[in-house]
């Protein structure tokens, strides 16, 4: 374990005029909090905040820093409080180590809704001071570097977060390196075999080109000799996390990757960069499309460098970075590079923490400042992660504002990326002056102009189409904004229900000293919450009795029958065909079944029965012949079809030719979800008769504490009718949904 004075004399390398007395002071405080804990490995507990600041030693931090990393576990898992810290090492030193303090001593309702608010906690103070994600990610480098010692279970969890939310962060900021180690520590424990199978192919390959890959950075030294250019030409190989992902998302083989190698050139300054660029490009050809200029244009965590793939001297393809020192400083530790701190009698001023003007920490506030207005902290937790993904598309507006978007972005994304406003009130898109579907993806250069409408509310379904979070958040709360009244009526007449039957009164009133339990910002979003039934009434009742215990017993619901409609009908009414054969099943369903032979009667020489989801008058509709059985009646849209995709002797065009003369009713299947209550089953069979419908069977299919949800065979004269009703169903006060099952 490191000692005291091997800590000072580190960070004295490289700041002489370190203050020894703050470092000392927090190493022997952290040390005492701690004590005799002991990490899973059996060493002492200090040796984990000990190696901690090591690491930031490493990338050059301040004293202030280091000692942050210390006491960063202090007041999380020691008798330590922040007035404690505040009044040894000053508050804006215990506002840091707050920051990296979990909400584990908060009393929430949900799991994970803790988790998500751990994770906005954090977030929300790296955006005031970068140097919480500094300390943070060097917490969770050592936790992953010791991981082997602790439970299998909990090596998955904490490696499958890791890689979803700490190595993409660290990117996100520019931490290259720290980026791709602790994905490759993540990837051990995700996928260990494949990890081992890639890591060995790697050595195979390395060894295999050893003498190559000498001889082009010779070549490639030479080249700048000529040209009288300084250049440091150094050889790198992919690391075996990026292989697995880009074999993975490329469906590529490990043979068909032509990038395991790369070479980075370092020059002294731009001008030489795009000299040596010059010459590289004159000496050996360029591979099309495969030229990016991110000097001209940096990424938004800062990185510039240009890329450029050739066909090299020995006729192989040869990826090569050009960059100057800075950018390569930069590119390797990121936002530490700008974290300039001014250091008075051992306390901090977040003020100068790091330059506002880095692309990376602007970006980070944008960020926090969107997902801040999430409505719930899953949607918070999955925008998150939305918004770390780095691959990224530049694009352009009319008036040449520039906006980086991440890969598959769509106009929608690019519209909400502009403002809020924009993508609520947008209609429509031109992509380079033509017009363009809104599901289309954008590339880089492209000229997006967004075409508005006042009258415009953004549909649900466009939260399938955009990959931001920012978008994606906003769609979703518009929609839930739309449809929270409707929700809002339902919530409260549930949990109206729900008090009275555990004896206590229920008012509004008793729910916003409880919305931090319920991890809802206002007392509408709870009910509305449980009208849609993503929160039980239990948990509101919970949050506001936390005495309470629910005895009631949750009856099983009965098995649904399987026969469903199982008589056999005649075709009274019908038409059929013998289609010849299609090419496809959406040849086979669209047939008109010209010259088709009527069947009347009810002893037809074709017995013809419909599938168990029914078919109504006003559906398309195909006949499936089941041999000895006749023919199988389904609507065009029913999922049961796939299973006869390689059978097209079977099927058989049909169409309705309805009598007027002779009424019938033919069947069709619903599914109701309806508030858990005496009567509500009355209610429904009530709206049923009243619009002269006739039930079949019914049969429930899930219980829970809320709702009920039923399935219904019922008897309709055709498809209005049957709209006609599940509209009816969906306005009764009693209902939640109310939907056709089509298989």
């Amino acid at each position: 374990m490191m000692r005291q004075y091997e800590l000072v004399e580190r960070v004295q390398r490289y700041k002489p005029d370190v203050n020894e007395a703050l470092l000392n002071k927090a190493y022997v405080y952290a040390m005492q909090k701690h004590g005799h804990q002991k990490r899973a490995s059996g060493d002492p507990y200090f040796s984990h905040p000990l190696e901690v600041a090591a690491i930031l030693t490493d990338m050059h931090m301040d004293e202030a820093t280091i000692a942050v990393a210390l006491l960063h576990d202090t007041i999380e898992d020691t008798s330590a409080t922040r007035q404690e810290i505040d009044e040894l090492f000053g508050s804006d030193m215990g506002k840091l180590v707050e920051g990296l303090t979990k909400l584990k001593k908060l009393d929430l309702v949900s799991k994970k809704a803790e988790q998500a608010e751990n994770l906005r906690k954090l977030l929300l103070a790296i955006s005031e001071d970068v140097r919480v994600l500094l300390v943070k990610l060097a917490d969770r480098l050592h936790n992953m570097r010791t991981l082997g010692h602790m439970r299998e279970d909990k090596r998955l969890r904490i490696a499958e977060e890791t890689m979803d939310i700490y190595a993409p962060l660290a990117g996100r900021m520019g931490m290259q390196g720290m980026r791709e180690e602790l994905e490759d520590l993540a990837f051990q424990y995700i996928n260990p075999e494949a990890y081992r199978t890639v890591t060995a192919r790697l050595a195979e390959v390395f060894e295999r080109n050893r003498g190559v890959i000498t001889e082009i950075e010779n070549s490639l030294s030479a080249l700048f000799a000529k040209y009288s250019l300084k250049a440091t030409v150094k050889s790198r190989q992919k690391k075996p996390w990026s292989v697995f992902r880009k074999m993975e998302t490329k469906a590529l083989s490990f043979e068909q990757l032509s990038d395991i190698f790369g070479f980075r050139v370092v020059m002294e300054n731009v001008e030489d960069c795009y000299r040596a660029l010059g010459a590289i490009h004159t000496t050996w050809s360029m591979v099309p499309g495969r030229f990016k200029d991110y000097i001209s244009t940096p990424k938004q965590n800062d990185y510039r460098s240009i890329h450029t793939t050739i066909v090299g001297p020995s006729r192989q393809r040869i990826e090569l970075q050009i960059r100057t020192r800075e950018m390569n400083t930069v590119a390797e530790y990121g936002v530490a590079v700008h974290a300039l701190y001014k250091d008075s009698g051992g306390k901090v001023n977040a003020s100068h923490a790091i330059s506002k003007e880095t692309n990376a920490y602007a970006w980070l506030r944008r960020t926090i400042e969107q997902l801040a207005e999430g409505d719930n902290p899953e949607d918070f937790l999955e925008n998150t992660k939305l918004e770390l993904f780095q691959d990224q598309v530049f694009c352009f507006t009319p008036k040449g504002m520039l906006i980086a978007l991440p890969r598959r972005a769509t106009p929608i994304d690019f519209a909400y990326a502009v403002h809020t406003d924009v993508g609520d009130t947008c209609v429509g898109a031109k992509i380079n002056g033509r017009i363009m579907p809104l599901m289309t993806e954008l590339k880089n250069g492209d000229e997006v102009e967004i075409i508005r409408s006042k009258a415009q509310v953004p549909p649900a379904a466009w939260e399938s189409i955009v990959v931001t979070g920012k978008a994606r958040a906003a769609i979703r709360r518009a929609t839930k904004n739309a449809i929270r009244k409707q929700y809002s009526g339902l919530g409260v007449r549930i949990l109206e229900r729900a008090f009275e039957r555990a004896g206590k009164s229920f008012s509004k009133e008793s729910l916003k000293p409880v919305l931090h339990r319920l991890a809802r910002k206002d007392v509408e979003d709870v009910v509305a919450a449980v009208g849609r039934g993503e929160l039980s009434s239990t948990d509101v009742m919970k949050a506001v009795y936390p005495d309470f215990k629910d005895e009631r017993v949750t009856p099983q619901a009965p098995k649904p029958r399987e026969e469903g409609w199982s008589k056999i009908r005649n075709a009274a009414g019908m038409l059929f065909q013998m289609p010849g054969r299609s090419s496809g099943r959406k040849d086979r369903r669209a047939a008109k079944g010209d010259g088709a032979v009527p069947i009347r009667g009810v002893r037809g020489d074709l017995p013809v029965r419909f599938a168990p989801e029914g078919a109504v008058p006003g559906d398309r509709i195909v006949g499936i012949i089941q041999p000895g059985a006749g023919i199988t009646i389904y609507p065009i849209q029913s999922p049961s079809l796939t299973a006869f995709d390689d059978q097209p002797e079977r099927w058989i065009d049909v169409r309705w030719d309805i009598d007027e003369e002779t009424k019938e009713r033919f069947p069709a299947r619903i599914s109701v979800v309806a508030i858990n209550a005496p009567g509500s089953l009355a209610e429904i069979a009530q709206v049923i008769a009243e619009n002269d419908a006739n039930i079949h069977t019914l049969s429930m299919v899930r219980t829970a504490p809320d709702f009920t949800e039923m399935l219904v065979d019922l008897e309709v004269w055709d498809l209005k009718h049957l709209n006609r009703l599940l509209s009816q169903l969906k306005e009764n006060s009693s209902v939640s949904d109310a939907k056709r099952v089509n298989g």
